[in-house]
């Protein structure tokens, strides 16, 4: 209780599958007593394109633009866009960022991985110095919360799409991990598109069952073995 959550929702339709995920984290998290704040970006129209408007005011180096190096110098001297203060500031105040998003090609819809790419900059997220276990957002939690258009068979070991974990390594491991969150076990809804309404029903089940327990679990050993082994 107490503990205060944001879900990064990326996905179009209220009355999809995940948006049924959303409402159902969103009311079992409250029921036990936490804070949830959700950034809908698609409703927020969240500007996933790293550009020159995510700092306001004069550049480091006006002569050759790098993102990275301007970000982080904007970062020190609180001369962030807006949007991107906001966003790091439901960060900041997290104990669990939930992602929930339908799996595109093989990784997250633009929209979110722009939101990663704008919000997790140099000096807040990480230092190069401070990655991994020593990233800057130490001390937080978060899970992957998605649905897949191939079934689990297809996303196996020796299935077609290869094993799910290699998926999740870019995103659990290269991002949340690197900035030094730890990393909760993945929920993984295989083609709800595909099934029926009643093993659809069993799916939502699963996931508030879940959610009353989640605070017990211990997250995942963040190593390369548990992607690859």
């Amino acid at each position: 209780p107490g503990k205060k959550v944001l879900i990064v929702y990326a996905h179009q339709e209220p009355k999809s599958f995940n948006g049924s995920l959303l409402k159902i984290a969103v009311e079992e998290l409250t029921k036990q007593g936490c804070s949830v704040t959700v950034s809908d970006l698609y409703a927020m129209q969240f500007e996933p394109r790293a550009t020159r408007n995510d700092i306001v005011g004069r550049l480091h180096n006006s002569e050759a633009f790098n993102y990275g190096i301007e970000t982080w110098e904007a970062y020190k001297r609180g001369g962030l866009s807006k949007d991107l203060v906001e966003e790091q500031k439901k960060v900041h105040e997290a104990d669990l960022l939930i992602f929930q998003f339908p799996l595109f090609w093989f990784s997250m819809p633009a929209i979110l991985k722009g939101w990663m790419d704008r919000v997790l900059v140099q000096g807040f997220a990480y230092d190069l110095s401070k990655s991994y276990d020593g990233g800057l957002l130490q001390g937080k939690l978060s899970l992957f919360s998605f649905t897949t258009g191939g079934t689990k068979e297809m996303y196996s070991n020796g299935g077609i799409s290869g094993d799910i974990r290699y998926v999740l390594w870019p995103m659990q491991h290269g991002i949340m991990h690197f900035c030094g969150v730890k990393v909760l076990e993945p929920h993984i809804c295989y083609a709800p598109e595909n099934v029926s309404e009643e093993k659809r029903k069993e799916m939502l089940t699963a996931w508030t069952q879940r959610l009353k327990t989640l605070w017990k679990e211990e997250p995942i050993n963040c190593s390369p073995e548990w992607y690859f082994k």
